[in-house]
């Protein structure tokens, strides 16, 4: 179906004055009191611009989904975290809590899935993130989901960060389905110069505006604020009647753990420096989502629209972060890694002030907005994501039963593994995660699996002394946990139900066949931002590559053989492996 045109939006032409006092009265600006450099500057719409207020509106509601960046499980005040979010807290309490929610360990594969609505094993991505150096991206073939919103009329808007691949300009979120990009290609970068160093001379500038990089931007203003700043102006200039899709991924709390001077004030007592850091980034994101609250009221869209807020994925306590008491960190698939802080807010829900203990993935977010879009999902494509709004709206049952946390054929193999070990089903020296119902099943290497409760910030540098720890060595290659009596993974069932085992491992098996190969592709050095100007952003020319081919056939003419043997064309793909593990 081809995207609908959009209809223009009216305007209203105001005095300068009144369009300025109205905004103050509804108290606009006040996140920006007692900022330093980032006060000037907090709101750049021009007067005049403001949309006229709509009677009529949309049926369609406005869709803000808001993704934090390794925000840990307990990193929430509703969770008993020492740093305050009352805007969390508030908009969650209000609306419902997700309490059974999954996402990936790292950052681009949840950002693959919620886009795509499809595990890793189905697009490529199953190992790793992209970096910046490879020539990969998040595979062309896939329908995004803002892909799927224009088609029903929507206008699409990104802020925040990408991290799905920029090798070529197609990969560039503006070509993948949204009208405007403000944010960085990358998956981590400074907070104030936007700037980002892979390795050694592999450096350069990573802010950029629909497919520029934004120079203009280069002013020290610190990302979280400036992301809030944009998406006040797109609400400013968007006719609420026209349905809109905002999908804000804040940097924050990655490291490097950087924060405004302010925001400190309330944690001088946290005496480990890295936690102190990032509370401060917290308190600032938190005051951040209160900003874009405040303007989806002030510019008509609240009372139409579904708030979303996700991490994307656990929190890392050698970075600040606190899972407790969950076991594990982002990068592993213990509980810590992977159950995630989330909530949906908006007047459209049925049961507000709940806790939703169904089971919810973040590929499940594809399907169920574009559900309420209104929008349609073509027949043969094969989601992993379920519609799963009646469940958080109504508090019915969820259509999930499982969840494919993820096989990865070419992670560090656990030398204890084996096929043997895995009742002749499954090799256990894979790396693989799966959860059925109850049940969670891991093999291979599932990583760093500690426990690591408060009393670990407690001093000035990380302390693994008050860690709960667990040796990996002792020739074990597979766990089995009842996580919904066991959701801090303590207390390992494999041996007591076999049984279960091999059930899962059947699964996890099945699952296997429908892989397709990892897209993993070694780095190029074409990619290197001082051959771009400075910039980090798409080096992949085709046309290179077509002379290349071209003066190889010229070449091979002039080779003695005068034979002519066609060869089939294959597609180059360097580097590739297999998604399909034998047995």
């Amino acid at each position: 179906m081809a995207p609908r045109p959009r209809s223009p939006v009216p305007h209203i032409h105001t005095h300068a004055h009144i369009w300025v006092l109205s905004l103050l009265t509804y108290g606009f600006l006040s996140w920006g009191q007692g900022l330093e450099d980032e006060e000037e500057g907090s709101l750049r719409v021009q007067a005049g611009e403001r949309p006229e207020p709509s009677t009529t509106g949309t049926s369609q509601p406005h869709l803000i989904f808001i993704l934090a960046d390794d925000q840990g499980f307990r990193d929430v005040g509703y969770h008993g975290s020492e740093i305050k979010t009352p805007t969390l807290d508030k908009l969650a309490a209000e609306g419902v809590k997700l309490e059974n929610y999954y996402v990936q360990p790292i950052c681009t594969p949840s950002r693959s899935q919620f886009i795509t609505g499809k595990y890793q094993i189905h697009t490529g991505l199953q190992h790793s993130i992209i970096r910046p150096t490879q020539p990969n991206c998040l595979p062309l073939d896939n329908a995004t989901l803002p892909q799927k919103l224009k088609e029903v009329g929507y206008s699409t808007h990104m802020v925040g960060k990408w991290h799905l691949g920029f090798y070529k300009k197609e990969c560039m979120p503006t070509k993948r389905g949204f009208d405007t990009f403000f944010g960085s290609l990358l998956g981590s970068g400074d907070y104030y110069t936007h700037y980002k160093c892979d390795s050694p001379g592999m450096c350069g500038y990573d802010l950029y505006e629909n497919d520029n990089a934004a120079w203009d931007y280069d002013n020290g203003i610190y990302s979280t604020q400036m992301y809030t700043q944009r998406v006040q102006h797109i609400l400013a200039s968007h006719n609420p009647a026209k349905p809109i899709f905002l999908y804000i991924a804040y940097q924050a709390v990655h490291s490097p753990l950087q924060a405004p001077g302010r925001y400190f004030e309330h944690y001088r007592s946290i005496i480990n420096i890295n936690r102190r850091r990032y509370a401060a980034m917290l308190s600032c994101l938190d005051e951040a989502i209160n900003n874009v609250t405040l303007a989806l009221k002030t510019y008509g869209f609240y009372n139409n629209s579904i708030i979303i807020y996700s991490s994307d994925n656990g929190g890392q306590p050698m970075a600040g972060g606190s899972n407790w008491p969950l076991r594990g960190s982002k990068g592993t698939y213990w509980e810590g890694g992977i159950r995630a802080v989330g909530f949906v807010h908006s007047p459209l829900l049925k049961n507000k002030g709940t806790v939703c203990k169904e089971l919810v993935h973040i590929t499940d977010w594809y399907p169920t907005l574009i559900s309420l879009a209104e929008g349609q999902i073509d027949e043969d494509i094969q989601l992993d994501g379920y519609d799963v709004w009646e469940t958080i709206s109504e508090g019915l049952r969820s259509p999930r039963v499982d969840i494919l946390h993820n096989i990865d054929p070419i992670y560090t193999k656990a030398k204890n593994g084996s096929l043997a070990a895995g009742y002749g089903i499954w090799n256990t020296a894979i790396q693989s995660a799966i959860r059925v119902q109850h049940w969670k099943l891991l093999t291979g290497n599932p990583g760093y699996s500690d426990w690591v409760p408060p009393q670990s910030f407690s001093n000035l540098g990380p302390n693994r002394w008050h860690n709960e720890r667990i040796t990996l060595s002792t020739g074990k290659s597979i766990w089995l946990f009842n996580i919904t009596a066991d959701p801090y993974e303590r207390v390992d069932l494999s041996s007591r139900y076999p049984g279960i085992v091999k059930k899962l491992l059947r699964r996890l098996s099945q699952f296997n066949k429908t892989a397709v190969p990892v897209r993993y592709p070694p780095k190029d050095p074409r990619s290197n931002p001082q051959l771009n100007g400075g910039v980090w952003g798409p080096w992949y020319k085709e046309e290179s590559k077509k002379k290349k081919a071209s003066k190889n056939k010229a070449e091979k003419k002039k080779q003695k053989s005068k034979t002519k043997k066609k060869r089939p064309k294959t597609r180059s793909s360097p580097n590739c492996y297999s998604g399909v593990i034998p047995g």
